[in-house]
């Protein structure tokens, strides 16, 4: 037999139970792509359009966002649809004030503007613990009857790996303006190239954030943050605590960049490069954003989320 074959086999048999169920795999269908832990999934990426709730206007259809993403345990620690903001849903990301030919939007965001969406547009490559998509933010200029204007060609990665105990996914976006005009981004207080809606059950009595500074909802929000953590009971299993950590590279735009948290007991994140100054990506001009999500069981101290972007700091 080919010697490949032997190598294949004698991995296989020299893999224990425990690195076995650790090792992460894709798993494809014609709707999503979801990354597994063993049998234990990770998170699901959305190719095919996701509709709203029964009964809520279909603008809020989307693709192209992770939902669910679950703790090392499987608990769910994302929330999708919210009655307060329709267009929340898991993990995913937008711009929302820009000006572009001299006018204001579009507005990528929030869909019941109709003037702008992010979209799946296709799977570029698939890999043992992970993907890469095609995504475009596009902008009804001439009104949503008419086949919107590609403005951004994004590239999205997603990869996967199980780290001392925790669920690690890197998100690295690139995004290329690929129409004639610049997209200018006035400074804003959200949008950018991360966003997480926690569990709808996440209140002001169990969940909480906490970010590198050691700030929490109380005083967070519009502080600059390497990383920050927001923990609260999943919904599995009578609702153990996890943490949801999401880290900046260093080498983002604006980093540590500023971010938006809510006060109100709900957990909304962003990550805002333009939260203190503009920016704009110039015709052709390609920008990339790099995050990484530290998802953990049971609720992590400081310590331990300095050492892991400390770790994550290093890398290009």
């Amino acid at each position: 037999m080919p010697f490949r074959f032997f190598s294949v086999l004698l991995l296989v048999l020299t893999l224990s139970p425990t690195q076995a169920a650790d090792r992460v795999s894709l798993k494809q269908t014609k709707k999503a792509l979801t990354l597994m832990r063993g049998k234990t999934p990770i998170l699901t990426y959305h190719v095919a359009t996701v509709p709203p709730p029964k009964g809520v206007d279909r603008v809020f259809d989307r693709s192209g966002f992770i939902h669910p993403m679950h703790a090392p345990a499987g608990g769910v620690v994302t929330g999708i649809h919210p009655n307060d903001h329709y267009h929340h849903l898991g993990l995913w990301h937008a711009w929302v004030k820009t000006e572009y030919n001299g006018q204001k939007g579009p507005d990528f965001w929030n869909l019941k503007a109709r003037t702008g969406r992010v979209r799946h547009a296709g799977i570029k490559a698939v890999r043992a613990a992970g993907f890469t998509v095609a995504q475009e933010q596009v902008a009804y200029l001439d009104g949503t009857d008419i086949e919107p204007t590609v403005i951004l060609a994004e590239t999205l990665a997603v990869d996967a790996a199980f780290v001392k105990s925790a669920n690690v996914i890197d998100y690295v976006l690139a995004q290329k303006n690929v129409s004639t005009k610049p997209l200018i981004f006035p400074a804003y207080r959200y949008g950018g190239g991360i966003a997480y809606r926690g569990p709808l059950s996440w209140n002001k009595t169990n969940s909480d954030y906490l970010t590198s500074k050691g700030l929490n909802r109380t005083n967070s929000h519009t502080s600059r943050a390497r990383w920050v953590a927001m923990f609260g009971p999943t919904e599995k299993d009578g609702g153990k605590a996890a943490t949801v950590a999401i880290l900046c590279h260093p080498k983002n735009h604006d980093a540590p960049q500023r971010i938006r948290t809510w006060d109100n007991g709900k957990v909304f994140f962003n990550y805002v490069p333009v939260q203190e100054t503009g920016w704009s990506i110039k015709p052709g001009e390609t920008v990339t954003l790099r995050y990484r999500l530290v998802i953990l069981d049971g609720q992590v101290n400081a310590k331990t989320l300095e050492a892991r972007w400390k770790t994550y700091a290093k890398q290009n």
